[in-house]
């Protein structure tokens, strides 16, 4: 799938088959995350992939936002270090893990921001990291409508030269 079109077409998904993802899938939503550029490549990002059930109904207790993270085949905690560009550097690599797994078929969700303190001792996450999000991955339960999103038009977001002038 080509880029634009992982973009165009990506949803967020919160009910998954109970179909795991296959570990060469895996590594690839990680290194796409691991590979995303940083500011001063500082790279302060730490990535732990749990696949264990348990694990995962624990995370899906703890984050109000995502009980569904105990459906999922997986999930990548992502937790970072106290710098000044963590968590714009981490969303990227969010971001990038999400879209690498949408081409492969697989789909995923952004669940919580920070205050995820809890997870730490779950997972033995050091305390001079933060847990900024749990991303649960896996097959999408029922069929998609690809591309169908309710979004502003283009002139309403964006501007030419100066603001309040749409871009067209």
């Amino acid at each position: 799938m080509d880029v634009f079109e992982a973009v165009r077409t990506v949803l967020a998904v919160r009910s998954y088959k109970e179909k795991p993802v296959p570990p060469e899938t895996i590594r690839r939503i990680i290194q796409a995350g691991r590979l995303t550029g940083s500011s001063m490549n500082g790279q302060p990002w730490r990535f732990v992939v749990v696949e264990n059930r348990e694990t995962l109904r624990q995370l899906g207790r703890l984050a109000r936002s995502g009980p569904y993270i105990a459906q999922a085949a997986l999930a990548i905690v992502v937790a970072i270090e106290r710098t000044e560009y963590a968590v714009s550097d981490a969303s990227r690599a969010i971001q990038s893990m999400i879209l690498t797994a949408w081409s492969d078929g697989i789909s995923s969700n952004w669940v919580g921001f920070l205050g995820l303190a809890e997870v730490k001792p779950l997972l033995g996450i050091p305390d001079h990291l933060d847990v900024l999000a749990i991303l649960p991955f896996g097959y999408p339960a029922h069929a998609l409508g690809l591309g169908k999103k309710r979004r502003k038009p283009l002139s309403k977001v964006a501007h030419l030269e100066r603001f309040e002038r749409p871009f067209e």
